[in-house]
């Protein structure tokens, strides 16, 4: 994502172990309670739910956000001033309810042609296959919404084996690993850089 700083730069939840591409765009039996994922806009309403994950202190130490709320104010005017204006911001929901979010955050001018993904889920949700759905999700819209796009990047920092997990499943190229890319709770952090091409035969299965 080079995405807004006061976003989410740093893909952060733990999965479940890698499985086949084609097996890991459905769900089992076993999984029904997790089967009812979908993505919608967030709003000033769901700033109880919000908080949950955005002071998951599991959640925070993979993510940079520039700020950590401690209070429901301070929520609701992040929600007000940077979520809702977000260019592509979804509140992740499980059986209605917001547990996490994802956001496609453009690059500008003459790199207009890539986005960045980034989503967070409280943890206790973790390990189910939530994070993986829901950006198989995103990547099966956001070529057709973003005709324009070419690239969709994910950056993972090195020690969160599961975010990476994720992206792999969702189909995306692992690249390699940037040294000191970001800052993260001030100290420079070493990431995993994935893509997903508007060219890659998985972005055509999803469609």
């Amino acid at each position: 994502m080079e995405s807004d700083s006061s976003c989410c730069d740093l893909t952060c939840l733990n999965e479940e172990l890698p499985m086949k591409f084609e097996e890991s765009l459905k769900l089992s039996d076993e999984e029904d309670d997790y089967s009812d994922i979908s993505l919608r806009l967030l709003d000033l309403t769901d700033v109880d739910d919000f908080m949950e994950w955005f002071t998951d202190d599991n959640v925070n130490k993979f993510c940079s956000y520039d700020d950590i709320f401690i209070s429901k104010e301070g929520a609701m005017r992040y929600i007000a001033d940077v979520v809702i204006p977000h260019p592509w911001f979804r509140a992740i929901c499980l059986n209605g309810k917001p547990i996490g979010s994802i956001s496609v955050s453009p690059f500008q001018g003459k790199d207009s042609c890539r986005a960045e993904i980034g989503y967070e889920i409280s943890s206790k949700y973790w390990g189910n296959g939530i994070g993986t759905k829901a950006v198989k999700m995103v990547a099966s819209t956001i070529f057709i919404e973003w005709p324009h796009l070419e690239r969709l990047e994910g950056v993972v920092a090195v020690d969160n084996p599961g975010s990476q997990r994720v992206l792999e499943k969702a189909g995306f190229t692992k690249e390699g690993v940037l040294r000191k890319y970001y800052l993260l709770n001030g100290k420079p952090k070493d990431i995993v850089m994935f893509s997903l091409l508007s060219t890659d035969q998985q972005v055509t299965y999803f469609m």
